[in-house]
């Protein structure tokens, strides 16, 4: 299952896509507690395969993290699965 524009997940109202790959994708999301725009990344159902795989998706995303500027605070959020809310 994939997000659209509009759609709210959580405290999270989904902009648009911003990219996918082999084990999640990638939207950009509006924090609606904040306004403040931010990235989310889901983990794609097909991809839970084992607990191996999950925390390589974890990995992904702290590395990503680490590599923000240091001026500019990490926005990310970790969403489950594509089909799950």
């Amino acid at each position: 299952m994939s997000f659209k524009a509009g759609d709210v997940i959580g405290d999270y109202e989904v902009v648009g896509p911003l990219g996918a790959g082999g084990m999640g994708e990638v939207y950009k999301v509006r924090n609606t507690l904040s306004d403040r725009m931010e990235a989310m990344k889901v983990l794609l159902p097909q991809s839970v395969g084992s607990a191996e795989q999950a925390e390589r998706f974890l990995r992904e995303i702290r590395r990503k993290l680490r590599s923000t500027i240091p001026t500019s605070p990490p926005s990310a959020r970790l969403c489950g699965t594509a089909n799950s809310s």
